[in-house]
């Protein structure tokens, strides 16, 4: 199959002169926080994937809501996970496999994706993604204000490359072992220049030039089932990026290993994390959730599946999530 190229496919969906500002704009918000210059939490929250655009659509419609009544002490950016890490084999997102049923159109996976993440920006949420494939990347960045790179692709040169040349800020995750020392080298590569084989918006193979991403941070999610989110680990972790001589700036990521894998222990970690900025850590810049319209996951059955319910890991339902948000904006206003 034939795929469009990334010129291709954003002359179909161009992004405005209009939105291309706002996605800048949301970016600088984000680097201010990383800065210090603005002390809101930033908080990246939505559903682990992607599967129903609807879905996804009417979850962006209760985010906005929410963020804008919390943005005086919140900034909510929303998951949209197009593509997902398997461990062995499965479903591997929406861009790769949009009908859930192996068929394997990406073509319209593509296309989907970029025109749900384009209607995200255009309600006034900043987007955030994780990029597996370096070749998805051109076709959706321009939407991009934040981009993780995950556990298992954070040791990857492509990936560091990749991230050098990103205008989003990037989250570097620490390793699935627990090791952060593996993320901030990812983090010191990313900031210098890099010359590095790339396919061009015309679809041909190119050499690329990038200047290098300042605007990076560490991803505390856990490691082989424990947790690293207390304060001494966030101690220790600050003190690592300290020594590396880099700006101690960290998030941390509610599910995972971190929630030992139980979607509903994030409320604890989250309740954690809130303690400590409240005590005065102001290293701890962002946390991340794993939320959807209702609670729980489903298997892969189309034609079966529940609207709203995650196909891929457990979430919170929008309630717990509603509550949590506004329980965080709620204790950060008094602190």
């Amino acid at each position: 199959m034939a795929l469009p190229t990334p010129a291709e496919l954003r002359g179909d969906l161009p992004l405005s002169a209009t939105l291309r500002d706002r996605v800048e704009a949301q970016r600088q918000e984000i680097q201010d926080i990383l800065a210090g210059h603005d002390d809101r939490l930033l908080v990246v929250v939505g559903p682990c994937s992607i599967h129903d655009p609807q879905a996804a659509m009417e979850y962006a419609q209760r985010l906005k809501s929410l963020a804008d009544s919390v943005r005086d002490r919140l900034l909510l950016v929303m998951r949209v996970y197009v593509e997902k890490p398997r461990t062995t084999v499965g479903w591997k997102g929406m861009a790769y496999d949009p009908g859930l049923n192996g068929s394997g159109d990406m073509r319209r996976g593509l296309e989907v994706s970029r025109k749900l993440m384009r209607d995200i920006v255009e309600l006034g949420l900043p987007v955030a993604t994780e990029i597996l494939q370096p070749m998805i990347t051109s076709y959706l960045d321009d939407l991009l204000a934040w981009v993780a790179i995950g556990a298992r692709t954070t040791e990857s040169q492509l990936h560091r490359e990749l991230a050098s040349g990103l205008e989003a800020i990037v989250g570097f995750k620490n390793a699935t072992s627990g090791d952060v020392q593996v993320a901030l080298d990812a983090m010191q590569s990313a900031a210098h220049p890099h010359q590095h084989f790339a396919i061009g918006s015309d679809g041909r193979p190119m050499m690329k030039i990038t200047q290098g991403n300042p605007h990076t941070h560490l991803v505390l999610r856990g490691g082989h089932g424990q947790p690293n989110y207390d304060a001494d680990s966030v101690a220790a972790a600050r003190r690592a990026i300290t020594s590396a001589g880099l700006a101690p700036r960290l998030m941390v990521d509610c599910s995972h290993a971190n929630a030992r894998k139980d979607h509903r222990r994030q409320s604890e970690v989250l309740l954690d994390v809130l303690n400590q900025r409240v005590a005065g850590d102001t290293s701890l810049v962002g946390v991340m959730l794993e939320s959807h319209l209702h609670e729980g996951k489903q298997p892969l059955q189309p034609g079966k599946l529940r609207y709203g319910v995650s196909v891929t890991d457990a979430c919170i339902g929008w309630e717990t999530t509603e509550h949590l948000l506004n329980l965080a904006a709620e204790r950060l206003s008094q602190a």
